[in-house]
């Protein structure tokens, strides 16, 4: 085709983020959304070829191109507005529909961070939708761009869930370094962290796992009945790269699991350090309130108040004084030592 032409990963007026033709040549194409809506009335002629066509829904003409020029499923417009985050992939007619949840590329471990690609798949069309920049896409892109073979559209679906986990790979590594840090602190007697702390992180792997967890199961529910043109040999690679998403599923739980053992180790230290400031603040309390009381009683502005004629009536009253204090702290420390 004479009309493509290089695309900036930019969307263009129609909204287009990136489109790559690939079968014509060893390396794909790019393709333009003029070159694009050309190639799809008369892709019959064409049947080795296949396009990807990724879109910013942020651009509202994105919609209105894809219904002009792409035949996509009901259930593909569906996701679109449905706004669940919820991932799910499914067949519908001789198409795979998929809402995929994914990172944005600046990625800061905030739950806001998180948002989903809506993907279209079938045998010479593929069509991906985003609102915002996410990270596994931009892997896809460059292992195009880099002219990985891409033999089939399925193989795209398979290299975007192998950079999906690469992805949820990374995060957990830099959130274990993280706990890792904290954890150090914490054996090292230096308590430089809350749990406020601890809790954030573990709100975002929670979330990722809540919104990707149904994914590999999704996948292998589809891969029992897939569409007649997914070859065996994609199925194989779409399976174990479920499989490879699942076990990065896994690490987050784990890692879950530690973060939580870490916070209650964290509360134990500061509930012992609160007991610790109580008691200290009970034994100041207990030794104060024999001459509290007393100061008390002879400091009243009444008759008969004894001793106040005696020369030696101080050291008599200061005697009385530490004599009931040494008594309150034995019985402050005693009471401690039978707790323990």
């Amino acid at each position: 085709m004479n009309s493509l032409a290089q695309v900036e990963y930019g969307s263009d007026q129609c909204g287009l983020v990136c489109g790559y033709l690939f079968g014509r040549e060893a390396r794909p194409q790019p393709i333009g959304a003029a070159a694009a809506a050309a190639w799809l009335d008369g892709r019959a002629a064409h049947p080795e070829e296949f396009v990807w066509l990724h879109f910013n829904l942020a651009n509202t003409v994105s919609e209105r191109w894809l219904r002009e020029h792409v035949a996509l499923e009901d259930e593909f417009y569906d996701c679109l507005h449905a706004g669940s985050r919820s991932t799910r992939i499914e067949q519908a007619g001789n198409t795979l529909v998929a809402v995929v949840n994914d990172v944005l590329r600046d990625f800061s471990f905030e739950p806001s961070d998180i948002a989903s690609l809506v993907l279209s798949v079938e045998r010479q069309v593929v069509i991906s939708a985003r609102r915002s920049p996410l990270q596994s896409v931009e892997r896809l892109r460059q292992a195009v761009l880099r002219g990985e073979p891409m033999g089939a559209s399925p193989v795209l679906l398979t290299h975007l869930l192998r950079d999906q986990a690469d992805v949820l790979i990374r995060i957990v590594r830099d959130a274990t370094g993280r706990v890792d840090g904290i954890e150090d602190n914490l054996l090292s007697g230096q308590l430089k962290y809350k749990r406020a702390d601890l809790g954030a992180l573990r709100r975002v792997l929670v979330r990722l796992q809540r919104l990707l967890a149904p994914e590999p199961a999704a996948l292998f529910r589809l891969l029992q009945r897939p569409p007649g043109w997914v070859r065996d040999t994609d199925r194989q690679e779409l399976r174990e790269a479920s499989e490879e998403f699942a076990v990065a599923l896994n690490d987050i739980a784990s890692l879950q699991e530690r973060i939580k053992l870490l916070q209650e180790e964290i509360a134990a230290l500061v509930n012992e350090a609160n007991n610790r400031s109580l008691y200290v603040l009970t034994i100041v309390t207990v030794l104060a309130l024999p001459i509290n009381i007393i100061a008390g009683l002879l400091g009243m502005n009444v008759g008969g108040v004894p001793l106040a004629g005696d020369a030696g009536g101080f050291w008599i009253i200061a005697g009385i004084v530490a004599v009931f204090t040494a008594v309150a702290g034995w019985v402050v420390v005693r009471k401690r030592r039978e707790l323990e």
